[in-house]
């Protein structure tokens, strides 16, 4: 058995109630719960909420909203796995006997559930303790450079100074769409980003950010030519 956690806090302090404020015709939280929904994956879709207004919308998307998270964890310090993990111990008490728990974000509106399904497959046949929705960078991070404080710039990797592009190792970065993990990594709290991980690689035309207005409209377009490419 697998269960999906989506984790919606209420307030979101750069754009005012960012996880059901409208996108593509519908609340943003809507796609993901629509997408794990339709991946037919999972026995149980859990939204994790502070909110009354927010724990509506999941409900009436298709959303179970079991219970309300506790304010100590619903501030904008605390991180991602401890609301996950708060989420799956509430299934384990409850006698949910999931063998991998699926956090998918609020805002993961591209999120496909065949990427679900390929990357559960991921987890399940190799050692896995998570699996995450990742991408390459745009650009190589080894030519990367900063301003220093009294002016002029410096580079992270000055040794790379003359290395040819084509030369430099591929990076890549969380694509912040899904994280698959066992249910014991994420009572134990491991971290995400370490060597118990592998990753789902997801091109980059379909992973946006969503912090602030600009990525979202952003986001609103690359949404229309996906839906009018379907």
């Amino acid at each position: 058995m697998n269960i999906a956690i989506i984790p919606a806090r209420g307030g979101s302090k750069r754009i005012p109630r960012k996880n059901i404020k409208s996108f593509g015709g519908k609340p943003m939280i809507a796609w993901a719960i629509e997408a794990a929904k339709s991946s037919n994956l999972f026995a149980r879709v859990i939204v994790s909420t502070d909110n009354q207004e927010v724990a509506e919308v999941a409900i009436k998307y298709g959303a179970e909203v079991p219970f309300i998270r506790p304010d100590h964890l619903s501030d904008d310090h605390t991180g991602t796995t401890e609301v996950v993990a708060h989420a799956v111990e509430w299934a384990v008490n409850n006698s949910i006997n999931a063998s991998a728990a699926c956090c998918i974000y609020a805002t993961a509106a591209f999120i496909q559930p065949e990427d679900l399904r390929q990357s559960l497959g991921q987890l399940t046949e190799g050692k896995w303790s998570y699996v995450f929705s990742a991408t390459e960078f745009e650009s190589p991070i080894f030519r990367s450079f900063f301003q220093k404080v009294e002016g002029g710039i410096s580079m992270f990797f000055p040794e790379h100074y003359d290395t040819r592009s084509q030369d430099l190792p591929k990076a890549f970065h969380d694509a912040g769409q899904f994280y698959w993990g066992t249910t014991t990594a994420w009572l134990k709290k491991e971290r995400i980003f370490g060597d118990n991980s592998e990753f789902f690689f997801v091109p980059r035309w379909r992973v946006q950010d969503i912090d602030t207005f600009d990525d979202w409209k952003r986001a609103e377009l690359i949404h229309h030519l996906l839906r009018n490419k379907q």
